[in-house]
């Protein structure tokens, strides 16, 4: 322990006499470290945003959309979320109310069932107007979704049945429009119609890449009828009891809306059923995967960094061609001329490795404010791990010729 102490004193001392260039050699692994610590941080940073979205939303969470030609299908869920094995061919196919009443009705394993009609149009207060998201639902939309409401009331199924012109704001809609003022009350139009203000929404952030405070909600028979001119909706959102019953609650769904679309044995589904865990599941995939081809694309540095230590340990060698006769000449073996120098190889890239780890930290920071990043223990320990290896596997070469030197030689040369 105590030569291993002293052989690292030697090699600070080493490295401090020459600083700007023990600086420069270092370079590459700062950056390279600094680089691959940063990536899988942006890595993990987007895993947990979309977990967290998730969470949001409730993992116990099913979507029903409308079939469309060409899909595949395994177990009810979309071809992106599966494999190749037991496809099943999806068909065209459209949703109605009448599928959500037959689902309310039949399925044991959900206990809250909204469908969605989802558009765009504009809408208007006074001498103010834009373009913003519509969205169709019936009362239960906000449980589903885990949103509250702010101000006032969401519509009830009294306003649903009678296709009553009546409005909730989402955050965005209401800071855009109105300010500071009350909106409850208030009248504005959309597609040049009035339609009350009764309620508006705590702001939910963004989700997905998406701004769901940007959004005005009707009721869903209003979308149809009044607005759009449509008896169909675009998908069915529907909570399962509890999280380890998704894939019972999705085989029973499917069972139900097989028969009640009349679909004989055989037949394609002309529906699509997804869950919030085959999302989370394919997310976390596709994170790990851009977070290891882009770490190995970072890491491509820390070679050009162990390389870059190589040439400047064969020059230390070579400056430092007498002080190694010397040290033979006094009794030092081969072994402790190449231990000394692998020493400093393993210090220097060690000590790149730390302030890359230092550099990789001031990256997240001034990209906070656009992406979340966060560094676990994990990169640093593996960061540090690598840095050090590579100035051991860089540092052996010079090491070597270093021991091998003839100590009479060493102390002619000049």
């Amino acid at each position: 322990m105590k030569r291993i102490y002293e052989n690292i004193v030697i090699a600070l001392k080493s490295l401090g006499s020459n600083r700007l260039r023990t600086f420069l050699t270092m370079l590459g692994i700062i950056i390279g470290v600094g680089a691959v610590v940063a990536v899988m941080g942006v890595g993990a940073g987007a895993e947990a945003s979309i977990i967290g979205d998730i969470q949001d939303i409730g993992a116990n969470v099913i979507t029903i959309y409308p079939g469309k030609e060409g899909a595949s299908d395994k177990k009810g869920m979309p071809q992106r979320f599966e494999d190749d094995e037991e496809k099943e061919e999806i068909v065209k196919g459209d949703l109605y109310l009448e599928d959500v009443y037959i689902l309310k009705g039949e399925a044991q394993l959900l206990n809250e069932i909204v469908p969605v009609y989802a558009g765009g149009d504009i809408i208007s207060y006074l001498s103010w107007s834009g373009t913003t998201s519509i969205i169709g639902t019936t009362e239960n939309f906000l449980t589903v979704q885990g949103y509250e409401i702010d101000r006032g009331n969401f519509f009830t199924e009294s306003d649903i049945a009678n296709m009553s012109n009546v409005v909730v704001l989402g955050d965005t809609v209401v800071s855009d429009y109105f300010g500071k003022i009350n909106p409850v009350g208030e009248i504005i139009k959309i597609d040049g119609k009035n339609f009350t203000v009764i309620g508006t929404v705590k702001s939910a952030g963004s989700s997905f890449g998406r701004d769901p405070d940007d959004t005005v909600y009707i009721p869903i028979t209003t979308a149809q009828n009044k607005l759009y001119g449509v008896d169909t909706i675009n998908y069915i959102l529907a909570k399962v009891v509890s999280e380890e019953l998704v894939d019972e609650a999705t085989e029973e769904t499917k069972e139900i809306l097989r028969m009640h679309h009349s679909i004989l044995p055989g037949e394609g589904d002309d529906f699509i059923i997804s869950g919030n865990t085959q999302i989370l599941e394919m997310a976390s995939e596709i994170s790990t995967t851009l977070t290891v081809v882009l770490g190995g694309i970072a890491a491509i540095s820390l070679i050009v960094g162990g390389i870059g230590i190589m040439n400047i340990m064969f020059v230390s060698v070579t400056e430092r061609t007498k002080e190694i006769g010397i040290r033979k000449a006094v009794g030092a073996k081969n072994r402790d001329i190449m231990i000394q120098f692998l020493t400093e190889g393993i210090v220097l890239s060690f000590l790149g490795g730390v302030l890359g780890i230092g550099f990789a930290y001031l990256m997240a920071w001034a990209i906070g404010s656009f992406i979340t990043s966060i560094i676990t223990a994990t990169p640093i320990i593996l960061a540090l791990s690598v840095s050090s290896a590579i100035g051991l596997i860089f540092g052996i070469f010079p090491a070597m010729r270093a021991a091998r030197l003839h100590p009479i030689d060493s102390l002619r040369y000049e």
